[in-house]
């Protein structure tokens, strides 16, 4: 499967209607980038159930601005509309693969419940558990 482009006009679309999405952030000055999209590209191919996108960093600023990019590549991975994993750097072909499988392993069931914990604890002023 090739590489899907990511724009604010379709970004929610596609982050909605697929339950795996890794998001490559990049640009096409930056070396590191480039060094990293075979690598990207590549593992597209070797998993084809899960959706490959791109977002320009140059041409989708408002994207890199809401997801507070402040390095390039960046790699996010949504599942079920959560973010579950965000890292900058050019990962070599064993380390993404390595990312994928934990990835794909996390229960989603758990995280959603860890986020809601999380915000009660944070919503509680005395920092104690809420109802």
């Amino acid at each position: 499967m090739s590489t899907l482009e990511l724009t604010k006009d379709n970004f929610d679309q596609v982050v909605t209607d697929n339950d795996f999405v890794l998001i490559d952030f990049w640009a096409s000055w930056c070396g590191p980038c480039r060094q990293f999209a075979p690598v990207f590209e590549g593992a597209s191919e070797r998993h084809p159930d899960l959706v490959f996108a791109k977002v320009d960093t140059e041409a989708q600023q408002e994207l890199a601005a809401a997801f507070e990019i402040r390095s390039i590549p960046t790699l996010m991975i949504v599942r079920d509309n959560v973010a579950v994993f965000a890292q900058p750097g050019a990962l070599p072909e064993s380390s993404l693969e390595d990312v994928i499988g934990q990835a794909r392993a996390l229960d989603m069931d758990e995280v959603r419940k860890s986020i809601e914990d999380a915000q009660k604890s944070a919503a509680a002023p005395d920092g104690s558990q809420g109802a």
